[in-house]
């Protein structure tokens, strides 16, 4: 798994808002333990065992938009800089972000080497126009992907004639207060996440969210909300980091089931398995979500981790049908 497990808390603050579940799964606004009523009355679709996971199509919308982008102290911001960091959102989308995943934590490269053979491979810093110089600190939250991000961040920066560091900080609640202070200038950041996490700081932890699954309306709110606190940002990236409900290959094959739709229409009922962290039944885009969105009704309800290990082996072994994981793993690339 890409990431460090602090940020994986479905719902939670805290530590746990490192990067994208924090809005990723929303918070219901209770820590009860009742799952919501299941009323999973059909046949459903057993798990079936295989080694490729691949993505369901969440084709209504029911999680919010998590793109990588470049959030920058407004101070340091130039044209040319901006320009640089763009050039990475324009070369990333979310396969490209699972490859670069799967090279670090599948294939063992390090963040370092995976981002100097994208660089290569994409011509990124060709046609990056000369800033005014200076020394850089880009800031790299505690998992593989912001730290390939960072490493990418930083070859287009050097083109750009910066001198570069990528400084490891760990979560956001550490990084974000030293991008405001101009202690870093640069981090990769989550439109959806970072959105949520400046207006709960701004407004409190019961704030309205302000994110959506409208990438526009996103990004729109959180530069409003970024522009109070000293950031402003670069283009997002195609490449979106957020919840996702993987399958086996084999089950989408066996049971024609491609989108999030189809699982709800031909897998609720008793035999089909839902896997994800102890939060999930309780959080509104994870089981209720999959509830009041799509109408999916599980048999039953398989606690195990957030997007981790535990949840991805339970859908390989087949124990699960369907499992919580995250959009841009790098064991959802194709073998």
């Amino acid at each position: 798994m890409m990431r460090a497990r602090t940020r994986l808390a479905i719902g939670a603050v805290g530590v746990f808002a490192a990067a994208g579940f924090l809005t990723g799964c929303g918070d219901a606004g209770s820590s009860g333990t009742e799952a919501p009523e299941a009323g999973a009355s059909g046949a459903g679709c057993a798990p079936v065992a295989g080694d490729q996971l691949v993505v369901l199509d969440d084709d209504k919308l029911l999680q919010n938009t998590d793109n990588v982008l470049p959030a920058i102290n407004a101070k340091a911001a130039n044209p040319q800089l901006v320009a640089a960091l763009d050039k990475v959102s324009a070369a990333l989308d979310t396969p490209k972000l699972i490859a670069l995943n799967k090279a670090v934590d599948v294939d063992r490269k390090t963040p370092k080497a995976a981002a100097e053979e994208f660089a290569t491979a994409n011509n990124l810093t060709e046609g990056i126009a000369k800033g005014p110089g200076g020394s850089i600190v880009v800031g790299a939250a505690n998992f593989s992907e912001n730290q390939i991000l960072g490493e990418l961040y930083r070859i287009v920066l050097t083109a750009a004639g910066y001198q570069v560091k990528v400084q490891q900080i760990g979560s956001r609640e550490l990084y974000e207060p030293a991008l405001e202070k101009g202690e870093i200038q640069v981090v990769p950041e989550y439109a959806a996440t970072l959105a949520e996490f400046l207006n709960t700081k701004a407004n409190g932890k019961d704030a309205q969210p302000i994110s959506s699954p409208d990438l526009a309306k996103t990004v729109a709110a959180l530069k409003a909300v970024g522009e109070k606190a000293g950031l402003t940002f670069g283009t997002p990236s195609a490449a979106q980091d957020q919840n996702a409900f993987a399958v086996t290959k084999a089950f989408s094959d066996k049971y024609g089931v491609t989108t999030l739709t189809q699982l709800a229409e031909k897998c609720s009922g008793a035999d089909t398995v839902l896997a994800g962290p102890p939060e999930c039944p309780q959080r509104p885009k994870c089981q209720v979500g999959l509830v009041e969105v799509y109408n999916f009704k599980a048999g039953s309800f398989s606690s195990l981790d957030a997007a981790g290990p535990q949840t991805k082996n339970a859908l390989k072994t087949g124990a699960a049908s369907v499992g919580l994981v995250l959009s841009s793993d790098g064991a959802l690339a194709g073998s």
